[in-house]
């Protein structure tokens, strides 16, 4: 069995680190960096980024050497990714945070407000419901956080902590600064009836979220990193799948448009206008990822709202001839739902 001789140069100054001599040709990058760690220790595994160019995109810690296209001496570029910290940790932080902000607020801990409002509640019982809303809301994410996620990187970098959690903790202080404030106002336009749709609304997206992530957690076992199409399941809150292709973003959406709906603070509007734009960018990222992987992903998805997507020419999206196999699928309803659509959008290209 021959066996490799790598080398790694610094990405920026080119600059020799490492070399290893005698490398199975069936190591990983991973193992490469646990190598390279053991000559520089300042560097552990997951603040490394191991390239096959200077300005090339990272290696995969699962990426095998003999499958590189790499000689008998390969040659690596390094990057430091600088500090790193757990996912976990990050979501933790992020969401532990806005939950206690805003329950000061909520119960007008001294200096927030004038002294002769100090831990006094409101009077208004929308303001209690949307402090039971937000709570829920940040209680569930941390709850995910610890039993749900399962994370296909392990880490972030430290830096990104701050600006994470400057967005969150900031919003949520705005909002609760308003929404508890003596002087709030409820809604007055359409009252009660206005409060009880939006509380319907944010109950039915958090349910559907929760299920869209159940969904998610059950496509990759545990420890594993591989991916695979979501498709809508029984749980009829998944079947969104057949329009979307990340409707978790679709359900946290809607989550904040029923809590602006219920507490019509302007502040509130703004952090689901501004989450909006930025779930729209990651979702257009997966969206992206999911079509350049999967070769048969289905057409129908657009990536963050129920629209149809179209071509780069403008033209709807071809759809596939469908035909009965010796084995179809069962009719559960997704699977109707599926059929349907595809029945629909035939005819329509079909009549036009």
């Amino acid at each position: 069995m021959k066996h490799y001789e790598v080398e790694i140069l610094d990405a920026k100054t080119k600059d020799k680190l490492c070399f290893l001599d005698k490398v199975e040709p069936n190591a990983t990058i991973g193992e490469i960096k646990c190598m390279f760690h053991k000559s520089h220790p300042q560097w552990y595994a997951a603040r490394q980024s191991i390239r096959l160019d200077p300005k090339g995109k990272s290696l995969k810690d699962e990426d095998v050497l003999q499958h590189l296209p790499v000689g008998t001496t390969a040659t690596f570029y390094f990057r430091d990714l600088g500090a790193q910290i757990s996912w976990v940790t990050v979501f933790l932080t992020e969401y532990g945070g806005p939950l206690l902000l805003y329950l000061m607020f909520y119960f007008r801990v001294p200096f927030i407000y004038a002294p002769k409002y100090d831990f006094t509640t409101s009077k208004h019982w929308v303001v209690h419901l949307a402090c039971m809303c937000h709570s829920f809301h940040y209680l569930k994410r941390l709850l995910e956080t610890l039993f749900v996620h399962r994370f296909s990187h392990g880490t972030m970098p430290l830096r990104n902590i701050f600006k994470n959690c400057t967005y969150y903790w900031g919003f949520a202080a705005w909002m609760a600064y308003y929404i508890n404030h003596p002087l709030y106002t409820p809604p007055t336009i359409y009252g009660e009836q206005q409060v009880r749709i939006a509380l319907i609304i944010f109950l039915f997206c958090q349910v559907g979220n929760f299920s869209i992530h159940i969904a998610l957690r059950n496509l990759r076992p545990p420890g594993s990193k591989t991916r695979k199409i979501p498709y809508p399941t029984k749980n009829p809150f998944t079947w969104i799948f057949l329009l979307v292709s990340c409707p978790n973003y679709t359900y946290e959406l809607g989550s904040w448009f029923g809590f602006t709906l219920m507490t019509q603070c302007l502040p509130v509007a703004f952090f689901t206008a501004v989450g909006f734009i930025q779930m729209t960018v990651w979702a257009k990222g997966k969206h992206r990822s999911y079509l350049k992987e999967f070769r048969d992903y289905p057409p129908l998805r657009s990536p963050i709202l129920p629209l149809r997507p179209l071509e780069e020419n403008g033209d709807p999206p071809s759809i596939p001839n469908l035909h009965w196999t010796e084995n179809p699928a069962p009719l559960t309803p997704p699977n109707i739902l599926r059929r349907l659509s595809y029945t629909m959008l035939s005819r329509t290209e079909v009549s036009a």
